[in-house]
């Protein structure tokens, strides 16, 4: 049986090599890059023109695409695997410590349930879906049960109505639950340019990009599908739909999304291309603790997942397996405080982008030493810096509920008429606040 359980393994895997090579990802892309480096602005695009990185973390699209297709190999495997252990057939009978071990490398997730008193004459599918709640709901767990994907004893019960008593034991595969298709809702945006190729917003600090775990609605997407109607459909994927590039859930600014695929494609690219052929612009204004020690330079650290936090980010070292080379420039654009450069609290800085890796302004700025005000992710070791503030001021900072960061703007070239676009999008009024009060020390 463990045989059987790897050769499935070997068809995912060979299934996530091909979905990867589709994509133009090399399997085990290794790039080798210098950690961490301060340079004068005349370099800007020099050093590294010629290079393709991804798009604004495309990669992680990429891998949704992968992941789509192995999961087509895996239902596939599943439904040989239950046929083999049907009643009558004369192979071997999955044992629990085989359906659970590690080494196996199953794609489905495998659960043993045992019934109590309490499940005592319950229906097996109404029993099952309290246990596996909220994430099977109980149609989904009757379906799961008529394809066989539910034994007892090693032996598959297709039955959904069938009495549970108490002290059985169930295993169930468990396939990944279906994530739910987003749908429009009427969600104000504020639209700067729009027309039949493509719509550019000022996005609000607070609002979701795309749905995922935790944001399944209230989301950019959602609101785009209720604008522009079928228009968007299978644009980028079923959950990210014209999307192009993002920003962070509480960073604010302009953003730009395709209509049709031509504009997809096109922006899609020159979202790759980050710009190296100088038809992309893109211009944050953040607002960070201290001042750097020189007035413009180039930060250049790879980026990979912390390992502290899988949802964040960190500077990792280059040959690292999800090492992302990341590449952000700045300029220090205003000084906030008394005294000489070095004693100032704070500072205004204009980054642009080289690179779009997730979280990368807050991240590469912290790892200079100069967090952004309000990260709370990335600049808690700086909290202590309120207490210098005077009281009205650091009302206002520990008041403030997100990271000081804007994307300020955003310029590219018209995937169908050629023409250069250039946006800009005014700071918003609680950052602008802010400004106003680091501006008055």
């Amino acid at each position: 049986m463990r045989n059987d359980l790897r050769a499935g393994r070997q068809v995912d895997f060979a299934g996530e090599r091909f979905a990867r090579r589709s994509a133009g990802i090399r399997f085990h892309d290794r790039i080798i890059f210098r950690t961490h480096r301060l340079v004068d602005k005349g370099e800007h695009h020099r050093h590294n023109r010629g290079k393709k990185d991804g798009e604004v973390d495309d990669h992680e699209a990429q891998e949704l695409a992968a992941h789509a297709l192995r999961c087509r190999v895996e239902r596939l495997f599943l439904v040989e695997f239950m046929r083999r252990i049907q009643p009558g057939h004369d192979g071997p009978i999955a044992r629990k410590s085989e359906m659970s071990d590690p080494d196996s490398e199953v794609g489905n997730e495998w659960k043993e349930l045992q019934a109590g008193e309490e499940a005592e004459g319950k229906r097996l599918d109404q029993w099952l879906a309290a246990a596996l709640a909220p994430e099977f709901s109980r149609s989904r767990v009757q379906a799961l049960i008529r394809t066989g994907a539910v034994t007892q004893k090693g032996v598959a019960v297709t039955e959904p109505k069938r009495r549970v008593a108490s002290g059985e034991r169930f295993a169930i595969a468990l396939p990944e639950p279906e994530l739910p298709e987003p749908m429009g809702e009427p969600i104000p945006l504020n639209i700067l340019y729009e027309d039949d190729a493509l719509v550019v917003i000022d996005k609000p600090a607070g609002l979701v990009v795309h749905p995922a775990p935790g944001n399944w609605t209230g989301t950019l997407v959602n609101a785009l599908i209720h604008h522009c109607g079928d228009s968007l459909s299978g644009i980028g994927g079923v959950r990210r739909p014209g999307i192009v590039h993002r920003l962070d859930r509480d960073t604010s600014g302009v953003m730009v999304v395709a209509k049709n695929d031509q504009a997809h494609r096109v922006l899609a690219e020159a979202f790759a291309d980050h710009g190296r052929d100088g038809d992309l612009e893109r211009a944050y204004v953040a607002l960070v603790w201290g001042v750097p020690p020189r007035a413009s330079g180039t930060i250049e650290a790879s980026l990979g997942r912390s390992p502290h936090d899988r949802t964040l980010r960190a500077v990792v070292p280059e040959d690292r397996a999800d090492a992302r080379h990341a590449v952000t420039h700045y300029t220090v654009l205003e000084r906030y405080g008394r005294g000489q450069p070095e004693e100032k609290i704070a500072s205004l800085v204009e980054c642009r982008l080289e690179t779009g890796r997730t979280h990368q302004i807050r991240v590469h700025m912290a790892h200079i030493g100069h967090p952004l005000v309000g990260d709370i992710d990335y600049g808690r070791a700086f909290r202590t810096k309120v207490n210098r503030l005077p009281p009205p001021l650091a009302e206002k900072v520990a008041a403030f509920p997100r990271q000081a960061l804007h994307a300020r703007l955003l310029a590219f070239r018209h995937p169908e008429t050629g023409e250069i676009m250039r946006f800009e999008a005014p700071i918003p009024t609680d950052m602008a606040e802010l400004l106003k009060g680091f501006a008055g020390l």
